[in-house]
């Protein structure tokens, strides 16, 4: 008896809503999108259109998109295709059924509408353009009155194509303006920087792609977020599981403080002088203010040496080779602050050996290796291995 009321207890609460994933900030900035877009959208279609008997320029299910493009934009449902095609094609399939399969061929109404309804979902998943507000058009198209009916195919067009392409011109401008990426990113292809058959390192003992696309499959129900969303937050959520099992340990504490660095115009044989005496792979470039504007690799002057590099400053020009000639420019950076454990994933599957440490000015103030960082690890996992 108690395992039932157990049972039941936790369906009662499956009832409650879930806390919310984002601050009153990001629900204010929600708010404010969705007022905009409607408000704009009605005017402009009127400005355009002018008026237009009884037909209404602003049709209900609009309020639906506003919701998912201003809401939720990373949403697969919310983006630019979903938004047009399932608008424009749930119109259609709603015209049709109320013109062909309506109370004149003997379908009762409340037929027509699920009719409707089913069409408009069939069209958008197989056209890929799912968009939930896709039935309320198709019901407005059945359900709308004389003047919908009047219009026809012409519905498609106004007003539901123009205000789902004037609502998603705002949403772009809205979203982007308020730093939410509209549309949403391409998925992020894990390919091996090596160009061989291994997977990425991070694929070889977390999960990988492949086994997403299993969990998926096995699941075979939609979920309302993208694939590469689902692949982002785990890899996020493993991150910060790095760091809660290995401490925070900051690059502060473990980056090489006396950084052997050259100027741009430091000619190749005093690069390569320094790195032999010193023992190093890779020497930061810096300007007169010891901000970081580039790096010279081992890489980079063995390719140099080979002729892979041809040279704007070389002997064939008639000058000495200079580091500024040879080094990788545009070098990512992180603060002294920055957790350790964030530059597994840019050292793994990035490929990068070593990473310059910056002040809050782009001053260098240090330099990370690999090694180092196995260094850091090994003391996390010492650490957690004495405290259990």
């Amino acid at each position: 008896m108690a395992s039932l009321a157990q049972r039941f207890g936790r369906w009662c609460r499956s009832f409650v809503p879930a806390p919310p994933g984002v601050d009153w900030v990001e629900r204010t900035r929600a708010c404010c999108g969705s007022f905009l877009g409607i408000l704009a959208t009605g005017l402009v279609c009127r400005t355009m259109v002018g008026p237009v008997d009884d037909l209404p320029l602003l049709i209900a299910p609009m309020g639906a998109s506003a919701v998912l493009l201003f809401a939720a934009p990373a949403s697969p449902l919310a983006q630019p295709w979903s938004v047009l095609g399932g608008n424009a094609v749930s119109a259609l399939v709603g015209v049709v059924c109320a013109r062909w399969l309506g109370p004149e061929a003997g379908v009762d109404m409340a037929g027509t509408a699920a009719l409707a309804v089913c069409g408009a979902i069939g069209a958008m998943s197989a056209l890929r353009c799912l968009h939930p507000p896709g039935g309320a058009v198709a019901l407005t198209a059945v359900l709308g009155g004389p003047a919908i009916q009047a219009e026809g195919y012409r519905f498609a067009l106004l007003p539901v194509g123009l205000n789902a392409l004037i609502l998603l011109i705002l949403a772009l401008a809205f979203n982007n303006a308020t730093r939410r990426r509209y549309p949403h990113p391409l998925p992020v292809q894990h390919a091996p920087i090596h160009a061989t058959a291994d997977p990425p390192p991070g694929d070889r003992l977390g999960f990988t792609p492949e086994d997403l696309d299993a969990v998926l499959r096995q699941h075979n129900e939609f979920f309302d977020i993208s694939r590469d969303d689902l692949d982002t937050l785990f890899r996020e959520a493993e991150l910060h599981s790095l760091q809660r099992r290995f401490g925070e340990i900051a690059c502060a504490d473990l980056m090489s403080r006396d950084v052997v660095a050259v100027a741009p115009d430091a000619s190749l044989r005093q690069v390569w002088d320094l790195m032999r005496r010193h023992r190093l792979t890779a020497v930061p470039v810096v300007d007169a203010a010891r901000r970081v504007v580039g790096i010279v690799t081992q890489a980079d002057l063995t390719a140099q040496a080979m002729g892979d590099r041809p040279m704007g400053d070389g002997p064939r020009a008639g000058g000495a080779k200079r580091a500024a000639a040879v080094m990788t420019a545009a070098v990512p950076s992180v603060s002294t602050a920055t957790p350790v454990s964030a530059l597994i994933p840019l050292m793994s599957d990035g490929g990068l050996h070593h990473m310059p440490v910056v002040d809050a000015e782009g001053v260098l103030v240090g330099i990370v290796t690999q090694t180092d960082l196995l260094a850091a690890l090994y003391r996390g996992r010492l650490a957690e291995s004495i405290a259990a």
